[in-house]
């Protein structure tokens, strides 16, 4: 570990998550910021942490903080970011990294002027089936990799004015759910060059379901497919000439792949899924944040934060293409 000191901005569901994982892995979880006093005291009483603070502004300026974790609803995302690297913090910022690629270069290029970590909570790319999905590849064991395929699709709240359905808080299968497969296929295959998307849209304007095809460097074709109305296979594949690997139920957390030839044999089987106690997961994003400020590197080798931005241009196009605007981007 560096003895970097954790701060945790909101206390939602996620950030719960993942101050359960950090205390899990033994990581230095020493302050957290919400818009409530006694919410910030409830949680820091939950998860041990020994400063609560009543707004994010003093969690930023606490001095006992180096790195702040970013937990709050997609369109305070660039701000709340944007906050905390004013004050010298690095920044782990949850996914999906902000609401639009306009807003996501500004925190990459803040990161950049400041010499801070900016990095995006996108904790899948971090995980150990991940990681040997990577050595497989990289093997050459798949042989050319000609298509990719995920779905990522919940039975998830229907009331509009909850924030998966409210285009004012970035509502919609898109940045909760869609962002998931749409980053791993640009992890194995590279930004498409090429994207077609189609959607279904609630009375609210955002979507409930959207589906991509693009294609990449060399041809590959990738599909995805998220839902927040409907519990799917949630599965992965990634498709080579020489074999296939795919990937089991919740694909995009601890979970387990196998290689398959084209006759079907397993060729070999390796499972993430943690024994109890173990974690979620969502630690490993956590100490390879605080590797790339060890190293000096200040960018994850994983999801460099150029590609972040590149990820949110992609999602601008695939809502250009489904007809969905949030109602407070400006042009």
């Amino acid at each position: 570990m560096t003895g970097l000191r954790w701060g945790i901005l909101a206390t939602g569901g996620i950030a719960a998550a993942f101050a359960a994982d950090l205390r899990t892995a033994g990581l230095d979880l020493v302050a957290v910021g919400s818009r409530s006093q006694d919410s910030a005291d409830a949680f820091a009483a939950r998860y041990g942490i020994a400063r609560a603070h009543g707004s994010y502004e003093a969690l930023v300026a606490d001095p006992e903080v180096d790195i702040v974790y970013v937990a709050t609803p997609h369109p305070m995302h660039h701000a709340d970011a944007r906050l905390a690297l004013e004050h010298g913090k690095h920044v782990l910022v949850e996914k999906a990294f902000t609401l639009n690629r306009a807003e996501a270069q500004d925190l990459a290029d803040l990161g950049r002027e400041k010499g801070l970590l900016v990095m995006e909570a996108m904790w899948t790319r971090y995980l150990p089936h991940m990681a040997r999905l990577r050595e497989i590849i990289a093997a050459g064991t798949l042989g050319e990799i000609r298509a990719v395929s995920a779905d990522h699709t919940q039975t998830l709240p229907t009331d509009p004015a909850h924030r998966l359905n409210a285009l004012e808080l970035g509502g919609g299968a898109l940045l909760d759910l869609a962002i998931y497969p749409i980053s791993f296929v640009v992890g194995v295959l590279g930004v498409p060059t090429e994207v077609k998307a189609v959607a279904r849209l609630i009375e609210t304007g955002a979507d409930a379901e959207v589906a991509t095809v693009m294609t990449h460097d060399g041809g590959a074709i990738s599909t995805t497919f998220s839902s927040s109305r409907s519990a799917g296979p949630n599965t992965a594949v990634v498709l080579g000439t020489k074999a296939r690997v795919e990937i089991e139920r919740w694909w995009w957390s601890p979970s387990v792949l196998r290689v398959i030839d084209p006759e079907g044999a397993v060729l070999e089987e390796f499972s993430a899924r943690p024994a109890e106690g173990e974690g979620r997961g969502m630690q490993y994003e956590a100490i390879a944040a605080e590797r790339y400020v060890a190293d000096g590197s200040l960018d994850s080798d994983l999801l460099p934060v150029a590609e972040s931005v590149a990820i949110m241009g992609l999602l601008d196009e695939i809502r250009a293409q489904i007809g969905v605007r949030y109602p407070h981007e400006t042009d």
